[in-house]
């Protein structure tokens, strides 16, 4: 099972700008290629900071001095590594209150940029494509059981999952393996057991037993 990756969804080869930039030719850049941001990078295409709308409409609205990216941007980047899962790159948007983070490479380099539409693809995947995932690197791959085993319904990104385990240990890290796979925003755990493997024997056990059904939302 592989979860995409921040190199996965980022629009590659991004558009930059040096510091020495022009506000005009800034406001010509995003609205030419139809982005609200851009990086500004030095002369070793290493980001330095960010320009976005909300900077140019400051600057005209507070007729502060400076006319170029250097006076402009915010900085220092907040960046993203290529190898960083997206729900990283959802929580460090969320953090730092931006819209979208520069890629970088090994050395710093721009390579990318992320945005939140990007991320927003996640969730876009076809039901049908979610349950073969789950069906086939989830229950037949990693637990080892015949895909007929348990039944995985998918509406909307939401997972139901009913049918029976051997243990009931291995229902928890089915809901969790489940619940990371890309395009999953909530799953419904109506699995039951066989056989009690977290606890004791208890006198007068008898046999098969269902777990409390739950809901666990996404994290995305």
């Amino acid at each position: 099972m592989r979860q995409r990756s921040v190199g996965d969804l980022m629009t590659p080869t991004a558009v930059s700008v040096r510091p020495g930039t022009t506000f005009k030719e800034i406001a010509r850049i995003l609205d030419e290629f139809e982005i609200t941001a851009v990086p500004v990078v030095d002369d070793r295409n290493r980001p330095v900071g960010v320009v976005s709308e909300a900077d140019l409409l400051r600057k005209q609205t507070s007729g502060g001095r400076g006319n170029s990216a250097r006076d402009l941007m915010t900085s220092p980047a907040v960046v993203a590594e290529p190898g960083w899962h997206a729900v990283r790159a959802a929580r460090t948007m969320e953090h730092h209150k931006v819209k979208r983070l520069p890629v970088v490479d090994g050395h710093g380099r721009l390579i990318g940029v992320i945005s939140r539409s990007d991320l927003v693809r996640l969730f876009l995947r076809r039901d049908r494509a979610i349950q073969e995932e789950i069906l086939e690197d989830i229950i037949v791959r990693t637990l080892g059981l015949p895909p007929s085993a348990l039944t995985v319904e998918v509406t909307e990104g939401r997972v139901t999952l009913s049918g029976t385990v051997e243990r009931k240990s291995l229902i928890p890290i089915t809901v969790r393996l489940c619940d990371s796979v890309d395009g999953v925003v909530e799953v419904v755990n109506r699995l039951l057991f066989d056989h009690d493997d977290t606890a004791g024997p208890a006198p007068g056990h008898s046999g098969a037993a269902a777990a409390s059904p739950q809901s666990v939302p996404g994290e995305r």
